[in-house]
């Protein structure tokens, strides 16, 4: 794990420094990068992102990165970890524009709609919630089931194929918050924010091979 290569893709959306301070505070090693050999010669890969969906897609097409994310992720199955913004772009599309996503997950990025207007939940979903387990994974292995994670969104994931949800948080009603699919992890919430648990979430990500 310590002599791994991790890359925190830089596509300018997001304060990354602050993830590359959790994994170093876990024991990880990683670079911060918009280097496209970086990538190619990464062992794991995190995609972090604060922001509109399709000015990160707009972001990572105009640096040339689609054509080496899906050779390094489908073909090569390195490990990535997308957070927040970065997991929303796995997915088809979302409605909160027109590009295409990576379609890396079979599910479109949708925004809170709460039926029940009298619920007043506000949007964006901010603050402190449980990922509340629905399958094994090493991501969220030895991750007590009291944990709670810091989340800033309006925007989730609706996943078509519910063997990729690993973890579901309630905000009116129960969206994807932990998803995987072979090599490819997402979290819609901030490790790098949620103190210990956070911490744990990003330990096991650095083990996973």
């Amino acid at each position: 794990m310590m002599n791994e290569l991790v890359v925190i893709i830089n596509y300018g959306m997001g304060n990354l420094g602050s993830i590359q301070n959790m994994l170093k505070h876990v024991g990880v090693e990683s670079t911060i990068s918009d280097n496209i050999t970086d990538i190619e010669n990464a062992d794991k890969l995190v995609l972090s992102g604060v922001g509109a969906f399709d000015s990160g897609m707009k972001n990572i097409s105009d640096l040339g990165f689609i054509s080496v994310l899906n050779s390094k992720v489908l073909d090569d199955k390195t490990p990535i970890l997308g957070i927040c913004l970065g997991m929303q772009l796995f997915a088809q599309s979302s409605e909160e524009g027109k590009l295409s996503g990576l379609g890396w997950i079979n599910a479109d990025t949708v925004r809170f709609s709460f039926a029940d207007e009298s619920c007043n939940l506000k949007i964006p979903h901010m603050g402190w919630n449980h990922a509340n387990v629905q399958r094994d994974s090493e991501l969220i292995k030895d991750v007590s089931e009291d944990s709670r994670f810091y989340f800033v969104h309006s925007y989730h994931l609706d996943c078509r194929e519910l063997e990729n949800v690993i973890c579901t948080t309630h905000y009116g009603y129960d969206f994807p918050s932990v998803v995987e699919k072979e090599n490819i992890f997402g979290v819609q919430f901030h490790p790098e924010k949620s103190h210990k648990f956070g911490m744990k979430l990003l330990s096991n990500f650095a083990q996973i091979v």
